[in-house]
């Protein structure tokens, strides 16, 4: 076997063989090259390392910004939207209106004392009469003849009486001289005494007649209107009221002062006192009001409707208000303590009680707080807070049903239809021309 040769001075290695390939007698530059060290290989590798991690990251470092700038705005936009506002603080004297019933000052209906049919009558409804004046008559004939035997019987009584007492007399005056017996003597004296009681009683009976004569004539018990006539010439009157008694014939009112009568709900009546202010409205006088107040009070509460019953006295000297009409009467009343006034859409209704929603400002935000109230009056449109709130807590307005104590919301002002940072309405529009463009 031939042992290789070495190789030749222009021979690279691996190339191929000289014997196989050109002779090239001109000079490689890469042979001039010293070879590279393993450190400026390594700083060659760090560089390469930085600058890709300096790509990777110029291009992860934005999207995760993007991402968490999506998160925090998604969050934002989670939030509730709310608007707020101050409770107002209450007058200290308040106007309530309810509705009231009115009656005359004196009401009264008229019934028959004695029986018979009547005979005639002078006044109709409307009629104003004075106390005294004859209303009607009545025809009682029994009565009249009933009255005239009494009299005779009276008469008969009074005779014997006198006889009696002669007797009695003549024998007390015989007994002195033992001319009569006592016991005789005794027997006169006993019919005397008798006979003058039979006296005394058919003098009372005859003064009853005379009464039920005198109730045939039907007279005006006070001065004041005929609102009812339930009788004619001829009607069988009987007497007596009621549903075994007899029919009524007339109805009389005093209208000179007007009644009214106005359950005041329990909450008010502390203030509803002898002496407040109160006027009548009437649909039919628009405009005008009638001046009254309050006179008495039933100082005591309707369990059936936790309302105390007032009396309102109202002038009526010109005879504008008539009874059985509906009224409203409004009440100046004094407010017991400070309220607090509040719209209703401000309450919640849950099932622990009434709520209101007010916003508490902590560091990390605005948070939502339920707050327990007491309310007063009620309106329909404005509520009062007599207990749970305070003069300076902001009020969310018509709160969210789902909203929970505690949660996070966001308060935005009213009318930038909750995106936060957006002008009110009217700055938009006070940049828009005349025909409403931009």
């Amino acid at each position: 076997m031939t042992e290789p040769r070495p190789p030749q001075p222009n021979q690279r290695p691996g190339g191929p063989a000289p014997e196989n390939r050109p002779l090239n007698h001109g000079h490689d530059p890469q042979d001039d090259l010293p070879p590279i060290s393993p450190r400026k290989a390594i700083l060659a590798l760090i560089v390469v390392v930085i600058i890709g991690v300096a790509l990777a990251a110029w291009g992860i470092i934005p999207r995760r910004r993007a991402e968490g700038e999506l998160r925090t705005r998604t969050a934002e936009l989670a939030l509730a939207n709310v608007t707020v506002a101050r409770p107002k603080l209450g007058e200290p004297s308040q106007e309530i209106v309810l509705p009231g019933n009115m009656f005359a000052y004196v009401d009264s209906p008229i019934y028959a004392r004695t029986d018979g049919y009547l005979e005639k009558w002078f006044f109709d409804i409307g009629a104003y009469v004075r106390k005294g004046q004859l209303l009607a008559t009545i025809a009682s004939p029994e009565v009249d003849q009933q009255l005239a035997q009494a009299k005779q019987d009276l008469a008969t009584a009074q005779a014997n009486a006198v006889f009696a007492k002669q007797q009695a007399s003549r024998y007390t005056d015989l007994l002195a001289s033992n001319a009569v017996a006592r016991q005789d003597t005794e027997n006169f004296v006993t019919q005397a005494a008798a006979t003058t009681t039979q006296v005394k009683s058919a003098q009372a009976n005859v003064d009853r007649l005379e009464q039920l004569v005198g109730f045939e004539k039907i007279y005006a018990p006070f001065d004041g209107i005929v609102t009812a006539r339930d009788v004619d010439i001829g009607t069988l009157i009987n007497a007596g009221a009621g549903s075994s008694g007899g029919r009524e014939m007339f109805h009389m009112d005093d209208e000179h002062i007007m009644r009214v009568y106005v359950n005041v709900p329990q909450v008010d009546s502390p203030s509803c006192t002898p002496g407040t202010p109160a006027d009548l409205t009437l649909e039919e006088f628009p405009g005008r009001r009638f001046h009254g107040k309050v006179v008495r009070t039933a100082r005591a509460i309707d369990p059936t409707s936790r309302t105390l019953l007032v009396e309102v006295d109202v002038p009526n000297r010109d005879a504008s208000l008539v009874p059985g009409a509906y009224t409203e009467v409004h009440f100046q009343l004094k407010v017991v303590r400070p309220t607090l006034i509040l719209p209703v859409s401000t309450l919640l209704f849950r099932q622990e009680g009434l709520r209101v929603v007010t916003v508490v400002h902590e560091s990390d935000g605005d948070h939502a707080k339920l707050v327990s109230i007491t309310i007063g009056q009620d309106d329909g449109r404005v509520v009062q807070i007599t207990e749970g709130l305070h003069a300076d807590d902001e009020v969310v307005q018509n709160p969210p049903d789902s909203i929970v104590d505690g949660e996070k919301v966001r308060v935005v002002a009213p009318g930038n239809g909750g995106v936060p940072g957006a002008p009110p309405p009217e700055e938009t529009q006070g940049n828009q021309g005349p025909e409403g463009g931009a």
